[in-house]
């Protein structure tokens, strides 16, 4: 598995992380380190990512192994408590009480997070308000918002308080291009000083914003490097061919009329299109469909 050396200003350990429910293993011996920056999540549906998410969160006890957050044990009530007020946590699908306006949502959740007095919580609800484009919509009912605003309005809670770990499952889902943009930059700035782990299906955001990524593969990490060492894995390995050839290949057509082939097993062309394949530069996508061996099976036609 490509490693690189331990990430800056570690703030997550863990050391044999193991979670079960029931028969299913969900993360199986994890062992990985967590720093300063936006670290990527990737894997398929199932893969235990949004389990991992969780037990950051310390939402759910793993069953084995250690984990420590800003050097404490999630263990232990109190330290659990500690690390509690030091993160913001985003989760897939956010339930949000439809009949509150957002400054009321927030106003709320500022006041079960401890975030001071009357004066200092509002200021801080505006701050994170303003910080997701929403602050000209605080005083409309949750319910008249749309998806993408309710999406936003999960992040301004998850950044209440300025947390020190942002954890995001899913964020994007429901964001417009102009609104993925502004989250990108939200994102990177927070992470120039902390923690954020993202975990997410588009690759873009990853490629976009992460300086290490994670891969999960049935609850193992099969990969804990740069988003240039995983890039690298494709590298000869991708090709334009002028049609589509015949074997298990992934395979799709591309805007120009010809195919973009993904040889995962080898770095030469498919068998008979010696003469006409061209090499192409690998993405991202490439060396997560290759590692996972997501490459190995011919993909759908698609334009």
């Amino acid at each position: 598995m490509p490693t690189t050396s331990a990430p800056t200003g570690t703030t997550v350990t863990a050391r044999g992380l193991t979670k079960r429910f029931g028969l299913h293993t969900a993360l199986n011996d994890l062992t990985l380190d967590i720093g300063n920056g936006v670290t990527g999540l990737l894997g398929r549906n199932g893969a235990g990512k949004t389990t991992l998410l969780r037990c950051l969160a310390t939402d759910l006890d793993p069953g084995a192994g250690e984990l420590r957050i800003f050097g404490r044990s999630a263990a232990t009530t109190a330290d659990r408590t500690t690390i509690r007020r030091q993160l913001g946590h985003l989760p897939q699908n956010p339930s949000l009480y439809p009949h509150f306006t957002a400054f009321g949502l927030l106003d709320y959740l500022a006041v079960l997070k401890e975030l001071g007095g009357r004066r200092a919580r509002h200021d801080e609800v505006r701050r994170v308000l303003a910080a997701v484009a929403l602050y000209d919509r605080r005083h409309s009912r949750i319910r008249r918002l749309s998806g993408g605003m309710r999406q936003r309005l999960a992040l301004a809670g998850a950044l209440l308080g300025d947390p020190r770990l942002l954890l995001l499952d899913e964020p994007t889902i429901g964001l417009d291009p102009e609104q993925r943009i502004r989250f990108r930059d939200l994102i990177a700035e927070f992470a120039t000083t902390r923690t954020a782990v993202l975990s997410t299906h588009q690759i873009e955001d990853v490629a976009a914003l992460c300086t290490r990524v994670l891969v999960l593969d049935e609850g193992r990490l099969v990969f804990a490097g740069t988003p240039a060492e995983l890039t690298a894995g494709a590298r000869g390995r991708v090709w334009s061919l002028p049609e589509r050839p015949i074997g298990g290949t992934t395979t799709w057509r591309s805007p120009d009329g010809r195919y973009r082939v993904l040889t995962p097993n080898s770095t030469e062309p498919p068998q008979g299109y010696e003469g006409s394949a061209e090499p192409v530069a690998p993405t991202l996508e490439d060396g997560y469909l290759i590692l996972t061996g997501s490459a190995g099976a011919a993909a759908p036609d698609r334009p």
